[in-house]
């Protein structure tokens, strides 16, 4: 799979489970534009995608070359199992499904790990539709990265959730490689301090000692950090504007906590 282009003029799309948005550098590099789709229920992503190629002012005249964020199941392999050709039977093996689907992989190098995840084929159509130069790259490949720069600050272990679309993604570092990595529901408060929690718990963590930090669109953020305190010393939420250095990306209001990652640490 090609490598990701960090070229200004490449229009990224981020596709999630339920959202859709479009961004693209301004000419001098030093903001982005970002744009949201109001995604319409009943129908499906690709065809929100094709109207909004009629609607979008950065999809009016779009570049040719395009990054792809998708948000979506991913079956994590560690990169001395990985082998290309069984990419396919694993993610289904892993996530079974009806629907037409085509399956890509992203190679973590710093990590030893291969993020390997699916689209749907009528949504991939309607990309290379209208697109020369396609990049796909996996929506939390991003944080990733950039957590497991932060793991090594310190002296403590680090536990890390990510709340996204009512999802939460828990995971761990041991140097260079994943500990942990999970998705859990996170449609209710109460079950993300369970799942939180528990996987603190069986990671064998120390309440008193070791660290654990939750960013994104986290549910019920005051309550869940109170609960988390009754029971872990060092629990934190990050801020993106100080995580980054308040550099304008963060000011941008309903993106994504790993979309200003991408644009701000690059993949």
């Amino acid at each position: 799979m090609p490598e990701i282009s960090n070229t200004k003029q490449r229009l990224t799309i981020r596709i999630g489970r339920g959202t859709l948005s479009f961004s693209q550098p301004t000419d001098d590099g030093t903001d982005v534009m970002f744009e949201p789709y109001v995604v319409k229920s009943g129908i499906s992503m690709a065809a929100n995608l094709r109207e909004a190629f009629k609607t979008s002012e950065l999809l009016m005249n779009p570049p040719k070359r395009v990054r792809v964020v998708l948000d979506a199941d991913v079956l994590m392999v560690p990169v001395e199992s990985f082998h290309e050709e069984q990419a396919e039977t694993l993610y289904f093996h892993a996530f079974p499904s009806k629907e037409p689907l085509a399956v890509y992989y992203n190679v973590l190098p710093d990590l030893n790990s291969v993020a390997v995840y699916a689209m749907n084929k009528d949504l991939r159509l309607v990309i290379d539709d209208h697109f020369q130069d396609v990049n796909m790259i996996i929506a939390l490949s991003t944080v990733w990265r950039h957590l497991h720069q932060r793991s090594f600050t310190g002296t403590r272990s680090k536990l890390y959730g990510y709340f996204h679309e009512k999802r939460l993604e828990i995971f761990s570092f041991q140097q260079n490689r994943f500990k942990f990595c999970n998705s859990f529901d996170a449609s209710r408060a109460h079950d993300s301090l369970y799942f939180l929690l528990y996987v603190w718990k069986q990671l064998q963590l120390e309440p008193e000692h070791d660290e654990l930090h939750i960013v994104g669109d986290i549910p019920e953020q005051e309550w869940l950090l109170k609960e988390l305190k009754k029971f872990l010393q060092n629990a934190y939420v990050i801020n993106p504007a100080a995580d980054f250095n308040r550099h304008p990306v963060t000011t941008i209001k309903s993106m994504p906590y790993d979309l200003q990652t991408l644009f701000i640490k690059g993949r």
